[in-house]
């Protein structure tokens, strides 16, 4: 780990391997047209407000704290994306899982290979137009839905890096929900399915056990 010398602005960007991809081949595919910003090294507890010297330095402590250095992977940054809210809003969205218990689902071994999984997604608080649902790992089930047209069918998840999930799918949906299909495995087997709204960054997580297997 690195820290940045925060006496002066810096802004400090490393490409991941898709950016030095699209990079080689000119400036016209690389071509920046969003991003996101964080404050995943921000502890907000240390903000002050019984500080002797006024409301001026309430956040004082936080301001001066060393930046971390930029790193290209999601599973450590950018975690907690900054979002713009409505200013009637009192608490942070959260998303609800819906169909299912405990946000779990299990395939048992006298299932049905033809039985699938309804997950549907509520966001509370503030309401996400659309959600992107990203299943790490489609060699343990399968996920279906209606997506949007020509918004889908990434190869990995925005979070991961190609080596952590290579077998991982990505859907930005035009509905609040998807379905979750059982494949038949010769070994039990858990994945992940994350669920993102899309408006207020809102995340929750759905554990998908497989326990279909060929039978000896």
């Amino acid at each position: 780990m690195g820290f940045l010398n925060n006496t002066t602005v810096t802004v400090d960007a490393i490409l991941t391997k898709k950016g030095r991809e699209l990079l080689a081949q000119g400036t016209e595919a690389f071509n920046i047209t969003k991003f996101a910003l964080s404050d995943d090294e921000v502890d907000y507890n240390l903000w002050d407000v019984t500080h002797p010297n006024g409301s001026d330095y309430y956040g004082k402590v936080i301001e001066n704290m060393p930046l971390l250095e930029a790193i290209p992977d999601e599973n450590h940054v950018m975690r907690y994306k900054l979002v713009t809210l409505p200013k009637s809003t009192s608490k942070m969205p959260t998303i609800t899982i819906q169909g299912i218990t405990n946000n779990t689902i299990t395939f048992d071994d006298k299932s049905s290979v033809a039985q699938s999984a309804v997950v549907g997604a509520h966001t509370e608080t503030v309401t996400d137009s659309s959600y992107t649902f990203i299943l790490h790992d489609q060699t343990i089930c399968r996920m279906s839905g209606n997506f949007m047209t020509g918004a889908g069918g990434f190869s990995t998840p925005f979070f991961l890096g190609t080596d952590d999930a290579p077998n991982s799918h990505t859907e930005i949906a035009s509905g609040d929900g998807v379905t979750i299909h059982v494949i038949q495995l010769t070994t039990r087997a858990t994945t992940q399915l994350t669920i993102v709204g899309n408006d207020t960054g809102a995340t929750a997580s759905v554990t998908i056990v497989n326990n279909l297997v060929t039978k000896a």
